[in-house]
């Protein structure tokens, strides 16, 4: 056994001496066949592809140890564009011979164990060349070892450091080594590639891990022979495959395959001999990028006077983008993008000064600056601004532009930088805001690509935010914060957390709105470092001390971060116990959202809602609209990865109508990427207020002192700040910030004197003559809207580029003359215009031309050759109107005149080819279309199927015409369809068409992919109908007494009318008119038979309620209720049987066990009233219906036309060439007496007796009704709408009913296919019940149940549909609506009903307070000392409502409010009213400040006082009660015993010194105002008072004292309580030694324990009373 070991030892040790590297021995040149060739397209044959061949012989030479020669010898170069794989390559002569000298040259390269080393190469050699000796070089790279056969590793490579699998075997016949190599260029640690326009995307990495966008690999196939030194390469076989497809894999990909061989061919004795140039270090194997980088891969130019091309292009551009935009302008405008990045700055200049004064030019070379893309355009701006020869406006957009399109690298931030402290930028705030925020958009450009980011590019930012938070300057501390948000840098997160409210009083004393932008900082630092994040955003978020906004903004970085399960299920243990409903309501609302969403970026986040939310209560989403919320929606399909998604943040603090700010976002998922494409933010923080307040009441220094004394007493008071008046918005574009603005009274001021200036009314005079005298211009602007690209090397060392652009030019070109009569003085007012006779004619031409490019393929700036798919929309709309206007006469016209129009309006082509060309052979470029003419079938039998259905002016319809060429297609053809839509409209004399064409490869593999891969058009044209000439379209308005000379055709209609004491009539028409069985509409009596029948259906309804239940309560009425299923079936109403009696209807209703029937009938207003003295009398035997009413006012007179003139009249024609009429005419009559207004629609052709009429009468301000008729004469079909309110029960309600005799059946058709389009969704949570309704009515009837809530009932033929309390966000204004206004002034009515939609409401009834949110407790009240009902906590302090109970325990209320004290108290039997101590009888109210918009009246039995410009809506005090009402804007900022008015039960009994407390004793006695001594007028003998329990408690196993952190009341010195009352008070402890200094401090602890004390309710004095 020893002896075997031995002998495999020594083979062992034998073996080893044996080299496995390649080797190239000296003196021997070694000559290789070298091919590589590279194609691209769908991996089918049959279909086209371009491509290119690198064809030479390879020489290798040993020049010295490990360094080595390389030359090509006969190199050729071919190109392909073509169908493989029947096409042959094309050989490139010209370019070969181009290239040829430097092909020629040899290169040196470092060579060692089969690694390849550095590179040398003369410094003519250019970096595309290099590059391909690297594609030689790289077949050349073996790491082989010498003890494994098959074994991994990260190998390097000519496309970077990829993971590498060797498979080694030996042919011990053939004496040669087969070794196999792959390398998954999917997974490298490092990997050459290059992106261009990325930079705001974000990877979806679980989109990536379910199906690669982009896969690749490459094998390598060799022939190994041993030779001395080594081994020898014999042939080695290279096959690389790169897919892409911007959808899933499973819908196919195209390809770039590579093949590369090598084989050795013999060995030359004649060394390389290296040419006499120094040989530069030039590399190593990696590849380099060169020219690629700014060469488009569209189209190739030669760039020999770069100057002269930019001039060329320019010419081109402003000469042929007049009149309408080129079809080639896109084109031409990236080619001159192209040109301008290969020019020289000096050209630039040269360029400007040339045409800087020619507005045409100026404005293309301003267009096309900012998208070159390098830092010249940074420059170039710069320069020119700062020599004053471009405005702010200019530079503004310019730069907006640039900052995005510039590539940002050192040299660019260094130029921003420069621009941003540059003091002329300064100067102007506009240009600082977007150079600042443009810092930080470059440097997050920079930082993409780099895995550590320089700290010292975002170091003067922070030097310059720690300067701003030193001397406090709020807008600078803003604008910084937002562009460290903008560069997103991990560093910042130091000083932003340094901003927010956490650590310590410095922050803490910012403004809120500085805390909220610090917050949304951190949102691009998300991106790069969730984690970090996740644990800043969860800490703000839980600390309650914060505002609730900062907290639900905490919330939204939160979720940007993508959290884990673990921290959404701890967020939803948060919110289970969260006190703040604002902070609940948008968390919860923000988690259910996200659980909908199906875009697989968020999967993971809504798999961790979907468990949270089962956490949580779903009473949180039954809270009103007035609480925050967040809401997502998004749509993704997996297999197209294509998807969109848009949020709305709408966050609120107080529960008030208009919210603090609302967030907007949409987000784009394309081909695994997301991208937040724009946002919009909105800040209306105490923009409600300064609208609806007051300004006056700020000024009231008086006032302010005055109540200040009076809270003086109240235990450590804290006022709230102050809401500024400010708005403010900001635009975010793909995440970055581009611009905000806040928005407060300076800025608003300068706006208006800025509007009102002479120079802008000046400037409106100047274009008014403009006008006059005729203007015309032309505009164009181009955009470079998308420039994505992705360049990677492939194994050849050709570079491999795939890329998205899209180029758009828009033009217009514009005539404008207008005449005056009379003509206008010189020195006119704009006022004296409205006193002429105004004519304008104009003429507009607007067009667009829009080209997007999508290629792969190889691109360099010498050859290109690549699939590209060109989609091409072209569209011209012009229009040439006339318009005329004459106020004083009260005409209006409008003309559409007759305009030359193209061939098509808008056109569509995509198409796909196979493209190759050289920058030596530009003429001859060759372009294959990806399906070739000989795939598609060479004769295809055309059956042209036209259906057309001529019809007449008469008819009025519109005539479809399908022509269609349906194709027959062989399975192995291309997919080829046509086809023509082609509409007619008589009416206006014009025939639109749509064609559509496509060719495609969903023969081949039917996806998506194939299925775009193709050529494809849409087009849209309109033509004139030959033989129905149109000369013009009009419509004409008339009003006042010459309407009526404008209609064209007289209206008579038919009065002819069956009565009803005509029977034998009624029988004959009904046998001669079968439409009249069905009742049609023509006599009072169908009508009144209708209401007749509603009347008893309603009655009858009601008595079977009352059957049904004894209960008074309605609640228990509608016990029987039962929820709808969510499915359609069994839904509220069937609109099959809606307008129609079916049987089928009761099968249906046999679902629902249980009936439910509203239990109270609609009580009519209208019934209660008396007819007004201009109403027509109606007969006592006719019924007081509505019905009969109209009848009786429609009897009278049916048609106004036959003797009224109409009011206005409006004419819609056609002008035709052979005068025929065609159009129609609307003519309105109104009989003032009656309140009657008749509309009456008629076509104006000849033949047509078709009407519209409508006939509307108010018959009491409670009930309006109306009857619409039309068809022939107003006959064929009818309808009555009445609306009417009233009482339900005791509730106001409106009801608005519509009967009908007879309907169109399309009008049924349509309405069930609406009802198939409404979601079950909407129709869950209803009740049905079944009433026996009318077979032909509708009814909507609407309950106000109280002012928050509403009832809906819903009648219709066959069921009975029932919402019930359906909670509204605004309040009703119940009260006014039946006129109880207070105020006169139609303004101050206007103000009063706006404020009064959003009022909060505190009262007082039995001993009982119902707070402003809602909740109630008993208040013991206190004798003799008043509480603080409501006041403003801000320091403006608008008014006081204070409440006492006197000796005899009757109520006084008393307010303070501008500069008067109002005091309401009961006498004997009314309430005594006191304006600053005199008494006001009730005779003389309403009581009317002089100066401020306060009111006193009378209301009901008591007395209200309205106030509500001053913050105070209504205070109504009586005998027994009290009320008082704050407005909206007010909400939130109020404080006292009915609390803050910001919708926040839990967070209910605040004390003035803003502790919060769970007991309402406490609480009320907080805000008893205590008397300073015995002497004090108010009789009050009370004060606070902190106490000390009694005994000692062992607190942490210590004995300790304990003093209370919430006052107590106590009696004054000298007095004694008689009333007594045990309230829970809160106790801080402290060790026995160790007491408190001063106890009036120490509210601030913490409570340890809480503990029963004694409070006094009143007390009695002794004479000796302090």
């Amino acid at each position: 056994m020893r002896a075997v070991v031995l002998a495999l030892t020594l083979a062992l040790v034998a073996g080893q001496h044996h080299n496995f590297a390649p080797d190239f021995a000296a003196g021997k040149t070694y000559v290789y066949k070298y091919e590589a060739l590279l194609l691209g397209g769908l991996p089918e044959e049959g279909l086209a592809r371009a491509g290119l061949k690198v064809s030479s012989k390879v020489l290798i030479s040993a020049a010295a140890q490990n360094t080595y020669m390389l030359k090509l010898v006969e190199p050729e170069l071919y190109e392909y564009s073509g169908v493989w794989p029947r096409d042959p390559l094309i050989p490139a002569t010209k370019l070969t011979s181009v290239l040829a000298p430097q092909f020629l040259t040899p290169i040196k390269f470092e060579y060692a164990n089969g690694v390849v080393g550095k590179m040398f190469a003369p410094e003519g050699i250019s970096t595309l060349v290099l590059n391909v000796y690297r594609g030689i070089l790289n077949v050349l790279q073996l790491n082989i070892k010498k003890t494994q056969n098959v074994y991994e590793l990260q190998e390097a490579g000519a496309q970077g450091v990829c993971k590498t699998l060797y498979a080694i075997t030996e042919d011990e016949k053939a004496e040669r080594i087969l070794l196999t190599k792959t390398r998954d260029l999917n997974h490298c640690q490092e990997k050459i590639m290059k992106d261009m326009g990325l930079a705001y995307t974000e990877k979806c990495v679980k989109c990536q891990q379910d199906s690669k966008n982009l896969r690749g690999a490459t094998a390598y196939n060799y022939i190994l022979k041993q030779v001395a030194s080594g081994i020898m390469i014999l042939e080695a076989v290279v096959n690389e495959v790169i897919q892409f497809s911007p959808f899933s894999e499973m819908n196919g990909a195209a390809q770039m395959e590579t093949k590369q061989s090598l084989v050795f061919l013999e060995i030359q004795k004649a060394p390389i001999v290296p040419i006499e140039a120094q040989y530069l270090h030039r590399g190593s194997l990696k590849y380099e990028f060169s020219t690629e980088l700014l060469q488009t891969p569209i189209q190739l130019i030669k760039i020999n006077n770069a100057k002269a091309q930019i001039v060329e292009i320019l010419n081109h551009l402003v000469a042929h983008n007049v009149e309408r935009v080129h079809e080639d302008a896109p084109l031409k405008f990236l080619e001159l993008i192209q040109v301008l990045r290969a020019a020289h700055f000096a050209d630039l200049e040269m360029l400007w000064s040339q045409f800087r004064n020619k507005p045409a030019y100026r404005q293309w070379i301003l267009d096309a600056i900012p998208v070159i893309g390098t830092p010249a355009a940074l420059r170039f701006i710069k320069e020119k601004f700062l020599a004053d020869e471009m405005t702010v406006a200019e530079t503004a957009q310019a730069l907006i532009a640039s900052v995005h399109m510039v590539t940002a690298d050192t040299e660019a931030i260094k130029l921003v930088k420069a621009m941003a402290v540059n003091n002329k930028i300064l100067e102007s705030p506009v240009l600082r805001e977007i150079v600042l925020l443009g810092y930080g958009t470059m440097i997050s450009k920079y930082c993409v690509e780099m895995a550590v980011c320089p700290a010292e590019l975002i170091k003067p930012i922070h030097e310059l935010l720690a300067e701003a938070v030193a001397i406090d300057e709020t807008q600078d501390i803003i604008l910084l914060l937002k562009v460290l948000g903008n560069a997103g840098h991990p560093i910042s997160l130091k000083p932003i957390t340094k901003i927010l409210p956490i650590h310590g009083t410095a922050a803490a004393s910012l403004p809120m709105r500085v805390h909220a932008d610090a917050i949304m900082a951190l949102r691009n630092i998300a991106k790069k470092e969730p984690r970090m994040i996740q644990d800043l955003a969860l800490q703000l978020y839980m600390d309650k001390a914060l505002h609730p906004e900062l907290r639900m903004l905490s919330c939204i970085v939160l979720f940007e971060t993508r959290p884990p399960m673990g921290l959404v299920t701890s967020l939803a243990n948060i919110v289970k116990i969260e006190e703040n409903l604002q902070v609940a309501s948008f968390t919860y609302s923000h988690m259910k959202s996200l659980t909908r969403s199906t875009a697989t970026i968020h999967a993971s986040v809504a798999a961790a809602c979907n468990v949270a939310i089962k956490i949580l209560s779903p009473r949180l989403e039954k809270l009103s609209l007035r609480f925050s919320k967040a809401i997502h929606a998004d749509i993704y399909n997996s297999p197209l990865m294509l998807g969109a998604a848009a949020s709305a943040f709408y966050i609120n603090d107080a529960a008030s109508i208009l919210p603090r700010s609302i967030l907007v976002k949409t987000s784009a998922y394309f081909a695994g990427a997301a991208a937040d494409v724009l946002e919009v933010g909105v800040r209306t923080d105490g923009l409600q207020e300064a609208l609806l307040k007051n300004p006056a009441i700020i000024n009231s220094a008086d006032r302010i002192t005055k109540m200040k004394r009076v809270i003086k007493a109240l235990s450590q008071w804290k006022s709230l700040p102050n809401r500024s008046p400010l708005a403010s918005i900001y635009v975010k574009f793909f995440g970055q910030e581009i611009a905000f603005a806040n928005i407060d009274k300076t800025l608003i001021d300068q706006a208006i004197a800025l509007a009102t200036a002479p120079s802008v009314q000046a400037f409106g005079r100047n274009a008014v003559k403009a006008l006059l005298s005729g203007a015309s211009f032309h505009i164009a602007k181009p955009l470079l809207a998308t420039e994505v690209r992705r360049i990677l090397p492939t194994a050849a060392g050709l570079p491999m580029e795939l890329s998205l652009y899209t180029a758009a030019v828009a033009a217009a070109a514009v005539q404008v003359k207008a005449t005056t009569t009379p003509t206008l003085p010189e020195n006119f007012h704009l006022a004296h215009l409205l006193k002429t006779d105004m004519q304008l004619e104009t003429e507009v031409r607007p067009s667009v031309v829009v080209n997007t490019f999508a290629v792969m393929g190889v691109n360099t700036a010498i050859l290109q050759a690549a699939l590209v798919s060109r989609a091409k929309l072209n569209s011209i709309l012009p229009a040439k109107i006339a318009a005329r206007l004459d106020i004083t006469e009260g005409h209006f016209k409008i003309e559409a005149l007759p305009v030359s129009v193209p061939e098509h309006i808008a056109a569509v082509h995509v198409e796909t080819l196979a493209v190759a060309r050289n920058i030596e052979d530009l003429a001859a470029p060759r372009i294959t279309p990806i399906i070739s003419a000989q795939v598609l079938q060479s004769s295809i039998s055309r059956e042209i199927l036209t259906s057309k259905i001529v019809s007449s002016a008469a008819s009025r319809s519109s005539e479809t015409i399908s022509q269609g060429v349906p194709l027959s297609i062989i399975k192995s053809k291309a997919a080829q369809f046509e086809k023509k839509y082609c509409i007619e409209t008589v009416a206006i004399g014009v025939k639109g068409c749509v064609k559509v064409a496509t060719e495609n490869a969903a023969h081949i593999r039917d996806t998506v992919l194939y299925k775009l891969a193709g050529r494809h058009s849409v087009s849209l044209s309109f033509k004139p109908i030959e033989g129905e000439v149109v000369e013009r379209l009009e419509m004409e308005i008339q009003v006042g007494p010459k309407a009526a000379e404008k209609l064209i055709k007289q209206i008579n209609l038919s009065e002819e009318e069956i009565t009803e004491g005509q029977p034998v009539l009624m029988k004959l028409k009904g046998i001669l008119v079968p439409g009249l069985r069905n009742g049609t509409i023509s006599s009072s009596s169908s009508s009144s038979s209708r209401s007749k029948s509603f009347s008893a259906s309603s009655s009858s309804s009601s008595h079977v309620a009352a059957l049904r239940s004894s209960s008074s309560s309605r609640s228990s009425r509608l016990s029987s209720s039962r929820s709808l299923s969510s499915s359609k079936s069994s839904s509220a109403s069937n609109l099959a049987s809606l307008f129609g009696a079916s049987s089928s209807s009761s099968s249906s209703s046999a679902h629902l066990s249980k009936r439910v029937i509203y239990p109270h009938k609609f009580q009519k207003n209208h019934e209660k009233q008396a007819l007004t003295s201009q109403a027509i009398p109606v007969p006592p035997s006719m019924s007081r219906s509505s019905a009969s009413s109209f009848e009786a006012i429609y009897r009278q007179n049916k048609f106004l036309v036959n003797e009224a003139a109409p009011t206005f009249a409006i004419i819609f024609r056609a002008v035709r060439a052979d005068n025929k009429m065609q159009g129609y005419q609307l003519a309105a009559y109104l009989d003032r007496p009656t309140a009657r207004i008749q509309i009456i629609l008629a076509a104006l052709a000849a033949d047509s007796n078709w009407k519209f009429c409508v006939d509307g009468v108010v018959l009491s301000k409670h009930k309006v009704t109306a009857k619409l008729a039309w068809g022939a004469e107003c006959k064929q079909y009818d309808t009555m709408i009445t609306a009417e309110t009233g009482l339900v029960g005791p509730s106001p309600a409106a009801r608005l009913r519509v009967a009908w005799n007879e309907l169109p059946s399309a009008l049924k058709r349509y309405a069930k296919k609406v009802y198939d389009y409404i979601p079950a969704s909407m129709l869950a949570g209803l009740i049905q019940g079944k009433d026996e309704n009318s077979a032909k009515q509708l009814s909507l009837t609407v309950v106000a149940t109280s002012d928050r809530t509403l009832d809906f009932i819903w009648k219709t033929p066959m069921h009975t549909v029932y919402k019930l309390a359906l909670p509204l966000p605004i309040a009703l204004p119940l009260d006014e609506v039946t006129g109880l206004t207070p105020f006169d002034d139609l303004a101050d009515k206007v103000h009063y009903l706006l404020t009064k939609v959003g009022t909060a409401e505190c009262s007082f009834a039995m001993d009982t307070v119902t707070t402003f949110n809602n909740r109630r407790y008993k208040n013991e009240m206190l004798l003799s000392c008043y509480q603080v009902l409501a006041q403003d906590c801000t320091d403006e302090l608008k008014f006081m409502v204070l409440l006492k109970k006197d000796h005899i325990e009757q109520n006084h209320i008393n307010v303070k409010i501008a500069d008067i004290d109002i005091d309401l108290y009961p006498k004997n039997t009314d309430v005594i009213v006191k304006v600053n101590g005199m008494e006001i009888p009730i005779n003389n109210l309403p009581y009317q400040h002089p100066t401020a918009k306060i009111q006193i009246r009378p209301k009901g039995e008591g007395i209200s006082v309205f106030a509500p410009s001053h913050g105070l809506h209504e205070v109504y005090f009586d005998k027994n009660s009290w009320k008082v009402k704050v407005v909206d804007w007010m909400k939130g900022q109020t404080c006292g015993l009915c609390g803050k008015a910001d919708g926040e039960v839990r967070q209910e009994y605040r004390t003035p010194s803003g502790r919060l407390t769970k007991n309402a004793v406490s609480y009320a006695h907080s805000w008893v105002l205590p008397a300073e001594s015995c002497r004090d007028t108010t009789e009050c003998r009370m004060k606070h008072e902190f106490i000390q329990l009694q005994r000692q408690v062992n607190i942490h196993g210590q004995e300790s004292n304990c003093y209370s952190v919430e006052p107590v009341l106590r009696c004054l010195p000298g007095c004694f309580p008689v009333k007594t009352t045990a309230v829970t008070v809160g106790f801080h402890c402290a060790p026995t030694d160790s007491r408190p200094e001063n106890l009036n401090t120490i509210y601030d602890n913490s409570v340890d324990l809480k503990e029963t004390a004694e409070a006094h309710l009143a007390c009695s004095c002794t004479a000796q009373c302090a």
